[in-house]
């Protein structure tokens, strides 16, 4: 570990890591994440320098001690305050229902991360459009181990995403193996070709960011919304299109499930912290109902 560089950075208030980056972890089984049993996080990410790792973790002083391997290190290591929530700012937010303040109260230490890349997020994004997640999680894990890099560092079996340029030498069967359908590769290789321009939307940053990543065909409101909650941390960014998030918010909200336009309405009073207010809904506990209706899995091998 001697060829890493580090740095200690110390947050103005407290951070729970693992619950802070939980939105960039697909699934348990994300060949790019680690927790370790000491709550110490590990994140295998591109960058434009090249792939790179990230050790996150709290000293006995509250301090976040980290270290980073490749040649992105410092970049991400300068980027570790918005990664943590840094530039999350609540100001101005008011929870007008029980359910949203509990849930508040629940996410003491929980910011909304910006991991400042949209490459990553959108790859696993697009790859959760109208499947299940395990589906698209199981997508994630093959493109990461068969196309991807091996993160740099010191830990075995971390890996980092595949690169616009290794997405792009991907042959047509071998995304049908890996259970990607035609449309779903479409939007990939054509984010692809113009990923570089698509990194500006973390620049811009709320509804011009994500109108910037819906130029992409194949890109539209829930994935953009799902990329730029992670990217830059949107706190307004309501993942509409989904398959049970009205069902979720409506029982919170309004004691019944509604459509896309009903949890826009039930959500009009948070305008502005629309994704904080979901996410607070979240750590409350709101979930679907457990015998409702679910997407059916599909297995795009045999198809």
């Amino acid at each position: 570990m001697t060829d890493a560089l580090t740095r200690i950075w110390c947050p103005s208030y407290p951070v729970d890591l693992p619950r802070v980056l939980a939105p960039l972890r697909r699934g348990s089984g994300d060949p790019t994440t680690r927790v370790d049993p000491s709550g110490a996080v590990w994140w295998g990410t591109t960058t434009p320098k090249g792939p790179t790792t990230l050790r996150l973790r709290k000293n006995g002083a509250g301090e976040v001690d980290a270290a980073a391997w490749g040649p992105g290190a410092q970049l991400v290591l300068d980027g570790i305050p918005d990664l943590l929530g840094d530039s999350d700012d609540a100001s101005g937010f008011v929870a007008v229902h029980d359910v949203v303040e509990r849930g508040r109260k629940a996410s003491h230490g929980v910011r909304l991360c910006a991991s400042g890349r949209v490459w990553d997020v959108l790859v696993a994004a697009v790859l959760e459009q109208k499947v299940t997640n395990r589906e698209a999680w199981r997508s994630w894990r093959e493109l990461c181990w068969r196309f991807g890099s091996r993160a740099p560092g010191p830990v075995e079996k971390l890996w980092v995403a595949p690169d616009p340029v290794q997405l792009r030498g991907i042959r047509d069967w071998e995304w049908h193996r890996a259970g990607i359908d035609g449309a779903r590769r479409r939007t990939l290789l054509a984010a692809a070709s113009v990923a570089a321009r698509l990194e500006r939307a973390a620049e811009l940053r709320g509804v011009e960011g994500r109108d910037l990543l819906q130029k992409v065909p194949g890109i539209g409101p829930w994935t953009a919304a799902e990329i730029a909650q992670r990217a830059w941390g949107d706190p307004d960014a309501v993942s509409v299109g989904d398959y049970h998030l009205p069902t979720i918010v409506g029982l919170a909200l309004a004691g019944r499930p509604l459509d896309d336009e009903g949890m826009l309405e039930a959500l009009a009073p948070y305008e502005g912290h629309r994704h904080r207010a979901v996410r607070y809904l979240s750590a409350a506990g709101a979930t679907r109902p457990r015998h409702g209706p679910r997407m059916p899995a599909r297995n795009y091998r045999t198809m």
